[in-house]
C-alpha cells in the first residue's frame, strides 16, 4: 500500500466521511492541507473573512442539514479566533469538526511564531480535542471527531495537526479498517421499566405540558414526527425552547408558544401550575427556569435526554430517562399501542380551558402605530409574506432575536438557527452563509440588529465572493435593544454606553459589498420593502428603521418565577435588584 502525507490523509478522511463542504481560511501552518485541497474535486471549500465566521458558518450548515460542519484554520490566531464559535456550539449542541494548524512538533512550547496551545484553550470548550504528534494516528482521531461529534449529544471537535505531521508519510487503510480511537460510547437505548413508569406518569396527569428543546431536532427527523404523533395521542399541551422551536409546529393549536424569560404567559403560567412536567431533549437552561426553586412547584418532573451529565444538574427531577429521543418515543409509542391506552380529553378539558383564558390575554400585543415602524409589526408582515416558501431563518442576539422567536412561524425542524445558550452577537450572517451554501435555492434570512450585524460584516465579502443570496433583514433601533431595555427596567434609565451614535448607512454598506441596500421608515412602506426583497435574486441587506423606545415583552426578571412576568411598558419590577441585575424577591 502506497504511503500517503499527512495532509494527504486529512483529505481522504474528509472525504471518506462524506464531507462535501468546508469553511475555513488558509496559513502557514495549514498550506499543505490547502495544497491538498487544490488537488482534489470532490471537497468544496469556502473562503471565509474571519475565523469565527468560519466556525458559524459551519454551524449553519450543520444545523440546517444534520450533517457535521467542518473548519479548517490555521495556528495561533487562526485558532484562537476559533473559540467563541467553539463555545457556541458546544453550549447549542452543534456538531462541528475543526482542523488546526499547529507549529512543528519540536517547536511545540517553545513560543514559536503563530503557535498557540489551542488544545488546552480549547478543552472547556470543546466535547473533546486532540493534539496529533504521530502521524500514524491522524486517520483514527479524524474518523474519532467525526463519530464523537455526532453522537450522543452532538458537539464540537477539534484536532490539532502540526505542520510537519501534516509532510511526513504512513499508510492509510481507510475509515472501515481503521481501528476506533475512543472509548465514546452514548447510551442510545433507554430502560424500558423508565418508559412504562413515563406512561402511568401520563395516564394519571391532569395540568400536563410537554418542554421540548433543541435535543428533538438533533435527534433527528423521525424524532419530531413521533412527538408530534405523542402530542396529538395524548392532546397535551406543548411549550418549546429557543433552540427546539420547529420540533412540534408552533402554528399548532397544541402548541403554548415558547418557554421562559420572553416566553408567552400561558406557556410560562401552564408550567407554573403544572402537575406533571416531561422535559424532551432540554437541559433547564436558567433563562427557561427562572429562579430554580420556584421552577414548576407543583408538578411530578420527567427529564428525557442522552446526555446524563443534564440530569439534575439544576432541577431534580423526579423520572429520568436516558437515551436517544427518538428511540425513547417510539418505546413510549409502542407500549401506548400495546397496552392500549386511550386518554381521556375530559381529565384535561378543565387545564385546557384555563390555558385558553391565559392564552385570551394575547400577551404578544403592542400599540400599533401608523407614523413609526413597530418591530413586533415587521416580522409580522415577514412571517406573513415568506410563510409560503417555509424560509431558513438566523438571528443575531438581542431583542429582534426574541421577537423573532415570538412572532414567525416554525412548522418545521432545522428551519431555525439562533446562539442560544451562549448568545453570540455576530452569530446570525455568518450561519445563515452556512445555511445557504448547504440550500442554494432556498430563501434565507437573517433576522439582525444593527449592533449585531457589525460584529461580523466582513462575511459579506464571502457572500459576494460565492454569490449567496442571503438575505438581511435589520431591525434598526440604534441602540442595543437588548442592553437598553435591561437598564430601562433593572437599573434606573442609567443608558451606560447602550446607544449607537456612529452607524454606517446600511444602503451604501450593502452596494459596497455588490448586494442590493433597502430602507423604510414607514409602516405603509414595509410590505412592498419584503416583496422587494424576496423577488432580488442576489444578496440584500434591508435596513427597516423600528421604534427605538420598543421593549420585549413578555419578560420575567432574571432571578424572578414563571409567574412574576412583565407583560407591558406599565408593569414594574418588584423586589430588589442586585448589583448583577437580579431581582431579590
Amino acid at each position: 500500500m502506497k504511503k500517503l502525507t499527512g495532509a494527504r490523509i486529512v483529505i481522504e478522511a474528509l472525504i471518506q466521511e462524506n464531507v462535501e463542504v468546508i469553511f475555513g481560511y488558509p496559513g502557514g501552518a495549514v498550506l499543505p492541507i490547502y495544497d491538498e485541497l487544490f488537488k482534489q474535486k470532490k471537497i468544496r471549500h469556502i473562503l471565509v473573512r474571519h475565523e469565527q465566521g468560519a466556525v458559524h458558518a459551519a454551524e449553519g450548515y450543520a444545523r440546517s442539514t444534520g450533517k457535521v460542519g467542518v473548519v479548517l484554520v490555521t495556528s495561533g490566531p487562526g485558532a484562537t479566533n476559533t473559540v467563541t464559535g467553539l463555545t457556541d456550539a458546544m453550549m447549542d449542541s452543534i456538531p462541528v469538526v475543526c482542523i488546526s494548524g499547529q507549529v512543528p512538533t519540536h517547536m511545540i512550547g517553545n513560543d514559536a511564531f503563530q503557535e498557540a496551545d489551542i488544545v488546552g484553550i480549547t478543552r472547556p470548550c470543546t466535547k473533546h480535542n486532540y493534539l496529533v504528534k504521530d502521524v500514524s494516528k491522524l486517520g483514527n482521531c479524524i474518523h474519532s471527531a467525526f463519530y464523537i461529534a455526532k453522537n450522543g449529544r452532538p458537539g464540537p471537535v477539534l484536532v490539532d495537526i502540526p505542520k510537519d505531521i501534516q509532510t511526513f508519510e504512513t499508510k492509510y487503510l481507510g475509515k472501515k479498517q481503521m481501528k476506533s480511537f475512543s472509548f465514546y460510547r452514548p447510551k442510545i437505548k433507554p430502560e424500558i421499566s423508565q418508559i412504562k413508569k413515563f406512561v402511568e406518569y401520563l395516564t394519571s396527569a391532569k395540568k400536563p405540558i410537554f418542554y421540548v428543546g433543541g435535543g428533538v431536532i438533533n435527534s433527528g427527523s423521525k424524532a419530531s414526527i413521533l412527538l408530534k404523533k405523542l402530542l396529538k395521542a395524548s392532546q397535551f399541551p406543548c411549550t418549546q425552547t429557543l433552540m427546539g422551536l420547529g420540533a412540534f409546529p408552533t402554528s399548532d393549536k397544541q402548541s403554548i408558544g415558547m418557554l421562559g424569560m420572553h416566553g408567552t404567559y400561558e406557556a410560562n403560567l401552564a408550567m407554573h401550575q403544572s402537575d406533571l412536567m416531561i422535559c424532551v431533549g432540554a437541559r433547564f437552561d436558567d433563562r427557561i427556569t427562572g429562579k430554580v426553586s420556584g421552577f414548576s412547584p407543583k408538578s411530578k418532573k420527567v427529564h428525557m435526554d442522552i446526555d446524563p451529565s443534564s440530569f439534575n444538574k439544576s432541577v431534580n427531577a423526579d423520572l429520568l430517562i436516558q437515551g436517544d429521543l427518538t428511540k425513547i418515543l417510539e418505546m413510549t409509542l409502542k407500549i401506548i399501542s400495546e397496552m392500549k391506552i386511550t386518554f381521556s380529553k375530559k381529565k384535561i378539558s378543565n387545564w385546557w380551558k384555563q390555558i385558553e383564558k391565559w392564552r385570551s390575554r394575547d400577551c404578544l400585543k403592542y400599540k400599533k402605530s401608523s407614523t413609526i415602524i413597530k418591530p413586533q409589526y415587521a416580522l409580522q408582515r415577514l412571517d406573513f409574506l415568506t410563510k409560503h416558501l417555509n424560509p431558513f431563518i438566523t438571528t443575531e442576539v438581542g431583542q429582534h432575536q426574541m421577537w423573532a422567536a415570538q412572532f414567525l412561524t416554525f412548522n418545521k425542524p432545522k428551519h431555525w438557527m439562533t446562539s442560544g445558550g451562549l448568545g453570540t452577537m455576530g452569530y446570525g450572517l455568518p450561519a445563515a452563509m452556512g445555511v445557504q451554501i448547504a440550500h442554494p435555492n432556498e430563501l434565507v434570512i437573517d433576522v439582525a440588529g444593527e449592533a449585531s450585524i457589525l460584529m461580523n460584516i466582513q462575511e459579506m465579502s464571502t457572500i459576494k465572493q460565492y454569490r449567496l443570496p442571503v438575505k438581511v433583514f435589520i431591525l434598526n433601533n440604534h441602540y442595543m435593544g437588548m442592553v437598553r431595555q435591561w437598564q430601562e427596567l433593572l437599573h434606573g434609565n442609567r443608558l451606560s454606553e447602550s446607544y449607537m451614535d456612529s452607524l454606517p448607512d446600511f444602503v451604501k454598506l450593502a452596494e459596497s459589498f455588490g448586494a442590493t441596500g433597502l430602507r423604510v421608515v414607514k409602516p405603509s412602506e414595509v410590505d412592498d420593502l419584503i416583496k422587494e426583497m424576496i423577488k432580488i435574486k442576489g444578496p440584500v441587506i434591508c435596513d427597516v428603521v423600528v421604534d427605538p423606545k420598543e421593549n420585549c415583552f413578555p419578560m420575567i426578571p432574571s432571578g424572578s418565577t414563571h409567574d412574576k412576568m412583565l407583560l407591558g411598558p406599565n408593569d414594574k419590577v418588584e423586589g430588589e435588584i442586585s448589583e448583577e441585575g437580579m431581582v431579590l424577591v
